[in-house]
């Protein structure tokens, strides 16, 4: 060891210089010439109202070129395979690092996809049963739910010694799907009389299926197969003559000389409307769905999906079905109970996998929930998991919102595994707006000022601190707090539910007070949407917004997606004197060379695709004819440009006047969506747009009680104070509104709060409060009525 004489301290060694992101003239969407430098190694907090262009930057920006620039370094091949990502609109990017994006993308509703399978938990349950379990009964295969059993035998030729040999070969594959439900755990009994009226024959449209008329294309092939008389009512059919109608298999038949396939009514329904996502399906088949469909839970598997043989292998008395139905906290135990040294390694990393979902507050699930019904909060914890016990440092992880869907109670765990991210020498970049989240900040950008055209620019950059001291909208909103309210109003009458036990619910009885503001609050996973929307029947009167997304191509905008097009294009019609259909750009008054979309794409394989504006219509995307007519002196393409406030004002008088129009542009302005343009693809919006798109859509809606998910989910505290005013008028207007929340200000709002809990999972599915906020603040006796307490400072 040599020891150092002089005082100075060691120059600082270059590559340590790097310890920034650098940022300069970033103009993706709504961002106006964005510059900054984000330190790395820290937590930086990206806030700002809806719209204002924070996901622009973060992720369209920063982690669009950071993944671009990774995936430029494989081959040509490989990158065919990949998603192309076009350069983002920025001058310089300096420093980057390899991101990893855990965004609130809900996960597909593919009915076979589950917990486990997208952790991947599954797969290795799967080698842990075929390994221990026994009887034996065969590979991992043996036990997954989306493997069919099957078998065959033929001849295989090959060639050996320069002969030709022919050889008969048989196989099997024995897989774990249950035979009876194809392992989707549930079956479905078709209620027949929805598909005819017995009283009428084939030729008399018996037939009441969507897309199956007379004169239709399956019209004529049932009415010419020859298996039976067209003009015969139906319930004088033999058995053998309905058998054919309804479950004749696959059978080739000749229709005015035209060879087709014939089917009968059953098969051909599942294949064509069952097998598909139902919120895919076009309304008027969805509808059909739902009225002539019962599913009922898989007799032969009980809606565990696995064969009877994969269900019969045990490791200690426990099948694999049993170990995916366990909570998994429960199962998290059961697995260090495992001794088993050949199996060591595969042990060892399910058991840190499970052991990842309880320290990320997921312990609650089980790994056979349907990933489908994930909330978004939970879809993006499950996304997180595999990043937690990652060796990688120096990765940049960047994280939409991660408390969506989040008690306060567990927010303070959230915080607690992004700090450790960070200190294990990551950048974290988050786009948050709980001041919960915002105070553990190292570094935080606020953008604004306002949202769409009026945001894109960084209002402040600095600490939290300076933060609270600045003048901008989230340093003013920072420190708010909503106040108990004084009187409360006084419910018209209850909504009663019994027994009620989806879920991990324990036969809850609850009254659910009518015409006032009613929160329903727990902490995750305590089950409050088992209970509302497992409870509360759908159907006449009940207005439901969940969490879905919002389905909407780039040609989707919000005017199309409202039905707000279809009385301003019946208003340039009659204005002009010409058919309605002129006036989409999706229909006959589409700019022939792009086809109505404004641009042109260029695919160019491998390469980043790209877009650019037509020349022909110059990006309005309407044919030159179509905009020679006017309406109130504007043509359809500057209408789609306006944004929703200053279209209020043009179809609310004069000229141009259409009350129809001005209803829907009403409740746009009321959700806060003044600032969007009629014309904007909706693939351009934020997910806080969408939600409040959604909202606007359903108030419409005809319906007493009102029932919302999480409202709040990607809302600006200033956006709060607007939300809240709109509960009130809905209620005022006479409605009854139920709200799923865990937002403080939301349920110091209310007139009457309902408690799940107290913990999650098994330890939940209990009511433990039902009252007024004022008196959950006096009682403090639940998690939520600490926190409430602690939040108004009472």
């Amino acid at each position: 060891m040599t020891t150092r004489t002089d005082a100075q301290s060691p120059a600082l060694h270059v590559a340590d210089t790097h310890d920034l992101i650098r940022v300069y003239g970033a103009r993706e969407n709504n961002l106006k010439d964005v510059s900054i430098e984000i330190p790395k190694r820290r937590l930086t907090v990206f806030t700002g109202v809806s719209g204002s262009g924070k996901s622009s930057l973060v992720f369209s920006t920063i982690a669009a070129e950071s993944q671009r620039l990774i995936n430029e370094t494989y081959s040509a091949f490989v990158q065919g395979f990949m998603p192309t990502l076009a350069r983002p609109e920025v001058d310089v990017l300096d420093g980057l690092t390899t991101a990893i994006v855990v965004d609130q993308e809900r996960m597909g509703p593919n009915p076979r996809s589950t917990v486990g399978t997208v952790t991947d938990a599954n797969a290795m349950l799967r080698i842990l049963f075929s390994r221990l379990g026994r009887p034996h009964i065969g590979s991992p295969q043996a036990f997954s739910f989306n493997v069919a059993s099957i078998s065959g035998a033929g001849a295989v030729k090959f060639e050996r010694g320069g002969k030709t040999v022919k050889e008969r070969r048989e196989f099997t594959v024995t897989g774990g799907m249950c035979p009876r439900c194809e392992g989707l755990g549930r079956t479905s009994d078709i209620d027949l009389s929805q598909l005819y009226d017995d009283s009428k024959s084939l030729n008399e449209g018996a037939l009441t299926i969507p897309g199956y008329s007379v004169d239709g294309w399956y019209g004529r092939i049932f009415g010419g197969s020859g298996f039976f008389d067209p003009d015969k009512p139906i319930r004088d059919f033999t058995t053998t003559e309905l058998h054919d109608l309804l479950y004749k298999e696959p059978t080739k038949i000749k229709v005015d000389n035209i060879n087709l396939t014939y089917e009968g009514l059953i098969p051909r329904i599942q294949k064509s409307m069952l097998s598909k996502d139902k919120e895919a399906l076009q309304p008027h088949v969805r509808a059909f769905v739902e009225r002539a469909v019962a599913f009922t839970t898989c007799p032969e598997c009980g809606g565990t999906r696995l064969s009877e043989a994969a269900r019969s292998s045990k490791i200690k008395q426990i099948s694999i079905a049993d170990a995916c139905a366990m909570q998994i906290s429960d199962l998290a135990d059961w697995v260090r109970g495992l001794d088993e040294p050949s199996i060591a390694p595969l042990v060892t990393t399910l058991r840190q996998l499970l052991d990842s979902f309880v320290e990320i507050g997921l312990g609650y699930l089980s790994l056979d929930r349907a990933s489908g019904t994930l909330s978004g909060g939970e879809a993006q914890r499950v996304k997180m998991i595999r990043h937690l016990g990652s060796s990688l440092t120096d990765v940049t992880y960047v994280f939409d919102e991660p408390t969506t869907g989040l008690h306060p109670h567990d927010i303070q765990r959230m915080n607690d595994l992004l700090l450790r991210l960070r200190d294990k020498g990551n950048t974290v970049l988050v786009v948050e707006h709980k001041p919960e989240m915002i105070a553990i900040a190292d570094h935080v950008v606020d953008l604004g000022p306002g949202a769409g055209t009026a945001g894109g620019t960084v209002c402040f950059e600095g600490t939290v601190e300076g933060l609270r001291a600045s003048g901008t909208i989230t340093g003013r909103h920072f420190d708010d707090r909503a106040a108990l309210k004084e009187s409360v109003r006084t419910p018209t009458g209850t909504l009663e539910i019994r027994g009620a036990t989806a879920n991990n619910l324990r036969d809850v009885g609850v009254d659910i007070p009518l015409g006032v503001l009613v929160v329903v609050t727990g902490v995750a996973g305590s089950g409050k949407s088992s209970l509302i929307h497992g409870s509360v029947p759908g159907g006449a009167g009940v207005v439901s917004v969940d969490q879905g997304g919002i389905r909407g191509s780039r040609r989707s905008n919000p005017a199309t997606y409202t039905g707000l097009l279809d009385p301003i294009r019946k208003a340039f019609a009659k204005a002009n004197g010409v058919k309605p259909a002129l006036f989409s750009a999706n229909s006959e008054g589409a700019c022939p060379a792009c086809n109505g979309a404004g641009v042109i794409y260029t695919d160019l394989a491998m390469m980043a695709g790209v877009s650019t504006t037509c020349e022909e219509c110059e990006g309005k995307r309407f044919q030159a004819a179509v905009l020679e007519h006017k309406l109130g002196g504007r043509d359809i393409s500057e209408v789609l440009a306006m944004p929703v406030a200053e279209a209020q004002e043009f179809f609310g008088s004069g000229e141009a006047r259409t009350p129809a129009a001005r209803a829907v542009l009403d409740r746009l302005a009321d959700v806060g969506l003044g600032y969007l343009t009629l014309g904007q693809p909706l693939t351009t919006l934020s997910g806080g747009e969408r939600q409040r798109l959604k909202l606007a859509t359903h108030m419409a809606d005809k319906g007493g009680v009102y029932v919302l998910d999480e409202p709040t989910a990607g809302l600006h505290l200033a956006d709060v104070e607007q939300l809240l005013g709109l509960l009130d008028r809905l209620v005022d207007s006479g409605k009854s509104v139920i709200v799923i929340e865990h937002h403080q200000a939301v349920m110091a709002h209310a007139d009457w709060i309902i408690d799940l809990g107290p913990g999650a999972g098994h330890d939940g599915g209990r009511i433990v409060f039902e009252g007024t906020p004022a008196d959950l603040v006096a009682a403090r006796s639940t998690l939520t009525g600490q926190h409430l307490a602690a939040y108004v400072g009472a």
